[in-house]
């Protein structure tokens, strides 16, 4: 009777996990399974040898890209690729909405000089009954009252200003932002109270105005607009001004009438990116007939 195999193979005892050993390597090499010689660092994907055992204390897992850089091959900050870059910090973003406002107010003291510079006889000038106000809100309290400089540009406009189809001038320059926070948006007004007459001229020269100031041109005409409710008549334009490099597209509106003029601009930093065709003139023609209903009061 012959003897059953043993149960050993011939490298020795079985493997206790079912799985059959590697045979070893020629000459005495260790066996080829895959892995680095015994006692030596395993490569790594990337060609970087890494000894067995865990990283030293404040180094990334083998493999891994340095800490703080994104995974190999994505893209930076964690953004998709195609994805927009985030908003800009407040800092920026501030600066940004502060340069805004300091060109649109130039331009809006250019359009008022033109206020009363326009030609007509010395009669017919009516009874001076309105003043204008800077109230705490504005447009049922959106905008809250930041700035006063009727005493400094306020006065470079009367100064400037002609007296040609004015007279008893007095000049009112303010500046309101949303929630008390400029870089949320700013609703601009520059405008003079006293006793006007030719308030048609007025407007024409309020926009003709806007649009010659330095580094400022008219991208859409002016238009009026008689809205229902209105005893006087709104004109809005759109312009396109030059700021550092960049283009802000934004309406200017203006109304006149026997006692008071102005011109009205709300801007922020997402409104002045706005294509001009874009623009909604009948919208900035009513915010402004809301401004003047809420600064016009009696004397």
């Amino acid at each position: 009777m012959s003897t059953p195999p043993s149960p050993q193979g011939p490298y020795g005892p079985p493997n206790p996990y079912g799985q059959q050993p590697a045979a070893p390597g020629p000459y005495g090499q260790p066996p080829a399974y895959g892995g680095a010689p015994y006692g030596q660092p395993q490569q790594t994907p990337y060609g970087a040898q890494a000894p067995y055992g865990p990283p030293p204390q404040g180094q990334p897992p083998y493999g891994q890209p340095p800490y703080g850089q994104p995974p190999y091959g994505q893209p930076p900050y964690g953004q998709p690729w195609g994805a927009p870059l985030p908003p800009p910090p407040p800092k920026r973003r501030l600066g940004l909405v502060l340069g805004i406002v300091g060109s649109v107010l130039v331009l809006l003291v250019v359009a008022v000089v033109s206020l009363a510079v326009i030609g007509g006889s010395d009669k017919g000038f009516p009874e001076a009954r309105y003043k204008l106000t800077l109230p705490k809100t504005l447009l049922d309290g959106k905008y809250r009252f930041a700035q006063d400089m009727s005493g400094t540009l306020g006065k470079q406009i009367e100064a400037e200003s002609g007296a040609w189809n004015a007279r008893d001038l007095k000049a009112t320059v303010g500046r309101y932002d949303v929630g008390g926070g400029q870089t949320k948006g700013s609703l601009i007004i520059s405008g003079m109270y006293g006793r006007f007459k030719d308030t048609a001229a007025s407007r024409e020269g309020m926009m003709k105005g806007a649009g010659e100031a330095e580094s400022a041109s008219v991208a859409v005409a002016p238009k009026d607009y008689d809205l229902p409710g209105a005893d006087t008549t709104i004109t809005c334009e759109v312009v396109v001004q030059e700021q550092l490099g960049n283009k802000l597209t934004y309406p200017i509106c203006a109304w006149a009438d026997g006692n008071t003029g102005a011109s009205v601009a709300e801007v922020s930093a997402q409104t002045v990116t706005q294509k001009a065709e874009d623009v909604d003139m009948e919208a900035a023609a009513r915010t402004t007939l809301k401004v003047r209903e809420e600064m016009r009061q009696p004397i």
